[in-house]
């Protein structure tokens, strides 16, 4: 991971969309758009209430980011997300242009950045955020694990 000055990470408020999410009965995953140092959206998984199977943390947190915004493209602006996006989230976060990417858990099931497609790896992806990995993953992966267990 590059040194940053001055950094300051978002993952607790992620954490509080994802714990907001696993409460309406959502997968706990939860996401916060940022811009110089202000968060500007945060959304967490809402796919059973909205019958949405696109209605992923990642994508609604830069749907409200955009619509707040003006603009299809969120340049210098970071995502902090509590799990390893999917394909599909990684897709969206390349065509949005997010500057950054911090995530919290590996998904080894269905992650799309360090796992299965590395979707930023493709030469057809246009855009590739820098990436961090592993911020505040024990408190996303316990999150997850949890709920899980409280559904078998």
């Amino acid at each position: 991971m590059k040194e940053q000055r001055g950094f300051r990470s978002f993952m607790e408020d992620a954490l509080n969309e994802a714990r907001a999410a696993g409460a309406r009965g959502e997968v706990p995953v939860g996401a916060v758009v940022v811009r110089d140092g202000r968060i500007v959206a945060r959304a967490g998984n809402r796919t059973r209430e909205l019958c949405d199977p696109t209605a992923h943390a990642e994508v609604l947190a830069i749907r409200a980011a955009c619509a707040a915004l003006g603009s299809e493209r969120l340049q210098g602006h970071d995502l902090y997300v509590t799990l390893e996006p999917c394909p599909m989230c990684a897709a969206a976060l390349s065509a949005a242009r997010v500057a950054r990417l911090y995530y919290g858990a590996a998904d080894p099931k269905s992650g799309g950045i360090a796992q299965g497609p590395r979707i930023f790896s493709h030469p057809q992806c246009h855009h590739v955020p820098e990436v961090y990995d592993g911020i505040a993953a024990g408190p996303a992966e316990a999150l997850l694990r949890d709920f899980f267990a409280e559904r078998r």
